[in-house]
This record gives C-alpha cells, structure tokens and sequence, in this order.
C-alpha cells in the first residue's frame, strides 16, 4: 500500500532496489518540476472547455464529415442533449462500417434518432439530388442547425488530385460544395418560423491567414498543398460573410428580422485523420515514425474531443443566437478576424460570380455526359437482350431440328413392325377392305370398298360355336358360302370372343387380360364402322385382334394377334387412360 511504503521511505529512508539517483532529493525535486511542466503544456495545447449548455430535444441539425474526427463528437454530444442529427456521408446509409457507427453511436447516447443521408460533396450532382429533394417539400423540413465538419487535406509533397467532374478536391470539399449546399438550402433556412434560433455553423482554420489573395489563381505550376488548403479556408470563410449579408437581405412575410445567422468556429490544431495525414506525409515510414513519437503530437495536439468545443459553444451559446451574424468563436470565445479581406464585399461578389460560373459550366458538361452515358447504356442492354433472344431462338432451333432427326429413327417398335410386315405375305386374297397398321401418324388407308348394298333390315345371324379360321385360305371359303360375292355375317358370343384369346394368348390368360389392347394400332375407315354398326358383314384381313374396338373418332382400333373373323359391335363400356383404351367391355352380336 502506498501509505506504509512512504512512512518506511520518510522514516528509514529508501529501500534498496530504488536507484541511486532517485534518492537524491535535487534529482527528484528536477523530475518534479518537469512532470509539472509537461502537465501545465498538456492543459494549455488542450484548449478551453465549453460551458454553455442548451437542450436540443426536438432540434433538426444537418451535419457534414460527422463520421470522423471532431464531426463524430459533435455528433455525439449533440445527440446526448436530445437533437435529431442527420449526417450527410459519401457512403450509403445501408454499408456496414457506417451501420454499426450510427449503432454504436445510438447506443452510446441513448438517442436512435441518428440517421444518414449519402451525399458525396465531390460530385455536384449528388449535392444538387440531396438538396433538391430536401427543400421540395411542403410545408418546408425543420432544419435548426447545418454544421459542415467536411474536410479533405492533401499532405505535402502530394500531387494535385481533381474530381471526376475535373475541379481541384480541397477546392471542391473545402469550399464550393459548401457553396452549392447552402445556394440550394436557402428557401428551407429562410422559411423557418421566426421563433427558431436557426445557425450555419462554418469550422476553420488559422491557415487562412497566410493564404494568397483570391483574386489570384493558382495554376498547376505554382499549386501547392499548403497554399490550396489555406486557399480553399479563406475563401469559405469570405463565402459565409457574403451568406449572411444574402439572409439578411430577405424580407420575411411577417415582416420580421431573419432569424439565420452564420458562425464560424475555429477548433485549433486537432488529432484528427486529416492532421494525421498531414504529419505522415502520406506514407508508411511517416505513419511508423508517427507512432514512435506519439508523445509529442499527444502532447501537443487537441483531442477531438477538445477541439469540437468551440464548435459545441458556437452551436449552444445564447448569446450568439442575437445581434448580428458572420462572428468567429476560438477557444469557445469570440475573436476578430486576422485579415480584413474576409469581409471585403467586392472580392466577395467576384468569387460568389465565379463560383456561380464553374457550378453552371460544370453541371452542363455534366449532364450532357450523363445523357450520352445513359444512351450507351440503354444500347448496350438493347445489345444485350437481341443477343439472348437470338441465342433462344438459336436453340428453339436447335431442339426442333433434334427432335425432326429423332423422328427419322425408327423406333423400337417400328423396326419390330417393319421386320413383321416383310415377313409375313402381304397379299391376302379378295377382301372387302384392307388396313394398313400405322404406330405414330393416323393416315387415310387405301379401302376397296367391295361391300354390296345392305338392307336396312338385315339382322344378324346366330353366332357359331366355333370361332372362324384365322388362316386366308377359311377366309376365303366363308366368303364365298354366301354366294353371289356377299359376305355372311358371323356374330360370334363373348364366350367364343374369350375362347378365341385363349387359343391366340394361352390358356392362362384371363378374360379381362384377353380383351385388353394389344399390339399395334389398325386404323378402319369411317364406312367400314358405320357398316360394321348397321350390321353389315365386314371382313378385316391383317393384323387384328379378338376385339374391335369403336373409337370415337369414327374410327376403330384393332390389337392383338393375326387372324381374320367377322364381327359386330355395340359402342359402350369403354374406360380411357393416358395411353388409350384399357378395358373395354364388348357384346357380340
């Protein structure tokens, strides 16, 4: 414990283990002095602390580079009071780094209304959709503060990087996005009820004070980091005194003082990325030496904390919130400007002239490239889509034409078919009508119609007891018994229809399985079926089976073994499936 070790150090002196020089009471009495020194350097280089204290539940503040550096802790505090922040990043609110900051930032303050608003402030047209959209809307979005934290900073020895619209960044970031923001946000700051401390808080820097005029340019021979960044402050600085003189000139409806009023804030030299890519230089040796000599810039160097006070004090200090606008805050007081340039009307005519200029010149080659950009780019897709519908059509081509090279090849059952037709003879004799078999296609058989007229009352005959001779030869004999060419009718029973099956299929086949189609399909003409239906006698020579089927197409369907009968049939009792009859109930004449 402390206590005892100093009572033992006052009393018995020092123990052993301490150095000899620590116990020199000179030496100590130097380590002390220069302990308090470093303390006395690290309280002065940190700055003042703001005392002014200021609800803001219910307030709107616009804020811009709150992702970094002083903008998150104004952020912070500000959300910590109750305000309604909305940051303006150049990522999209759905990003995850972004996501889990505006999270962690909602946990911390015990605040969830934190959200985010991508607007890039290196592209005018993402400022000119935000703003836009913003300030198109009735009655006019709250808006009580707008903070531009916003900042970039080339470190030395770096090369002069422009925009993708072709102007020179620190120009860009520093200065003319805050000018095009505020230029199309006016009429939603003006339309503010008068009873809204509304503020355009401006963050500077002292560089300005050792930047060149602006009437003079900078080419890219004489341009330097150092003298664009002091350029780029000064010349937002000149901008914020011409804003407030813009407001102040507005003549409200209610004929009421405008209520808008710009301050600038100065928050010393700060810890911050930018400061840190200053020290650096941009490289990776500077970044190591930086962490060796941490101490130094530690010691030296605000916070980021302690450099958004006087920010905080610009943003929650009553008094500024009356009298006249356009005042700078340092160190949480109010200071004079060091160059009196800064509130020079005519150089702040000329540079809000120009700035209007390159705006306007740029936002027109602007568009004009986006138009031509979108016009390739509706080409493209319509390339895009002809090339797929020419490869769809290509291989709808493809498939029909392997579906025709299909069909060429017989099936198995056709080569069946075909090696059975070659076999057997193909001519049968005298028929009355002759039956091509077909498999695939149904086409219109060649029919000898060789059938006599039949009269009306003719009824049919007594079946046999014997089922017909399947061979040519009874065939022809049974023609020929009912004399004169007339074919008699033969009406065998369902028992000789069965009997005829089991002598074709075997003995083992049951009656059901005995009717059921077979082989494969015969098509007879609709004359033949209608004939056959009226009770005419028809011979069918080919391949039959024990059943005649009628179809409903007028046609009917013969399966089965080969064999040749006579034989008259109802239309009933027929049961369909996806392949065709499978049951069919017959009744012979």
């Amino acid at each position: 414990m402390p206590l005892p070790f100093l009572y033992e150090t006052i009393v018995n002196g020092a123990p052993e283990w301490v150095p000899h020089w620590a116990r020199d009471p000179w030496t100590l009495t130097k380590v002390f002095a220069v302990g308090v020194f470093l303390y006395l350097i690290k309280i002065y280089s940190s700055g003042a602390t703001n005392h002014a204290d200021k609800k803001m539940h219910g307030k709107v503040v616009m804020i811009t580079g709150g992702t970094s550096g002083i903008g998150t802790a104004v952020v912070r505090e500000l959300a910590q009071r109750g305000a309604q922040v909305i940051l303006l990043t150049r990522l999209p609110p759905s990003n995850p780094f972004l996501a889990d900051q505006i999270g962690e930032l909602r946990e911390q303050t015990k605040n969830q209304m934190i959200y985010a608003e991508q607007v890039d402030l290196a592209s005018l047209h993402d400022i000119r959709k935000f703003a836009t959209k913003w300030i198109d809307n009735a009655p006019p979005r709250r808006l009580d503060m707008l903070i531009l934290c916003a900042n970039t900073l080339t470190p030395p020895g770096g090369e002069r990087l422009e925009t993708d619209e072709g102007i020179e960044e620190m120009w860009m970031v520093n200065y003319l996005a805050n000018f095009h923001l505020l230029g199309i946000l006016s009429p939603a700051l003006r339309a503010q009820p008068v009873d809204r401390d509304v503020r355009i808080i401006i963050p500077t820097c002292s560089s300005y004070i050792a930047s060149p005029d602006l009437g003079d340019s900078l080419s890219k021979k004489k341009w330097s980091p150092k003298k664009a960044y002091a350029r780029s402050k000064l010349a937002m600085m000149v901008f914020g005194q011409a804003y407030q003189k813009h407001l102040d000139a507005y003549k409200r409806p209610d004929q009421m003082p405008m209520n808008s009023r710009v301050v600038f804030a100065d928050p010393g030299y700060t810890r911050t990325p930018g400061m840190r890519r200053w020290l650096t230089r941009g490289s990776i040796l500077g970044l190591f030496l930086y962490v060796l000599c941490y101490f130094f810039p530690w010691l030296f160097l605000k916070s980021a904390e302690m450099g958004a006070q006087s920010i905080l004090h610009a943003a929650m200090e009553s008094s500024l919130g009356r009298g006249e606008g356009g005042r700078l805050v340092k160190e949480c007081m109010e200071v004079d400007f060091a160059r009196k340039d800064v509130k020079n009307e005519d150089v702040a005519k000329k540079l809000w002239e120009a700035s209007d200029k390159l705006i306007e010149k740029t936002e027109k080659e602007q568009a004009a490239l986006r138009a031509l950009e979108k016009k390739h780019h509706e080409m493209r897709e319509q390339e895009k889509k002809e090339a797929e519908r020419a490869q769809e059509i290509e291989a709808l081509v493809d498939t029909i034409r392997q579906g025709k090279e299909a069909e060429k090849k017989p099936s198995r059952r056709q080569r069946k078919k075909a090696n059975t037709e070659k076999a057997e003879p193909t001519d049968q004799g005298n028929s009355s009508i002759k039956i091509s078999p077909i498999s695939s296609h149904f086409t219109k058989p060649n029919t000898t119609k060789l059938i006599p007229p039949i009269s009306k009352n003719a009824r049919p005959t007594s079946p046999s007891n014997t089922f017909p001779d399947p061979s040519p030869a009874a065939a022809a004999d049974t023609t020929s018994a009912a004399g004169g060419g007339v074919p008699r009718r033969v009406q065998p029973a369902p028992r000789v229809l069965h009997t005829a099956a089991t002598a074709l299929l075997g003995p083992s086949i049951s009656r059901r399985r005995a009717i059921e189609p077979r082989g494969p399909r015969l098509r007879v003409p609709r004359r033949a079926a209608y004939q056959a239906t009226r009770g005419a006698d028809v011979i069918i020579q080919g391949e039959c089976t024990s059943s005649l089927i009628p179809d409903r197409d007028d046609v009917f369907l013969a399966y089965g073994a080969s064999f040749g009968y006579r034989m008259g049939y109802d239309y009933r009792c027929t049961k369909k499936s996806r392949t065709g009859i499978t049951h069919t109930r017959l009744r012979g004449y």
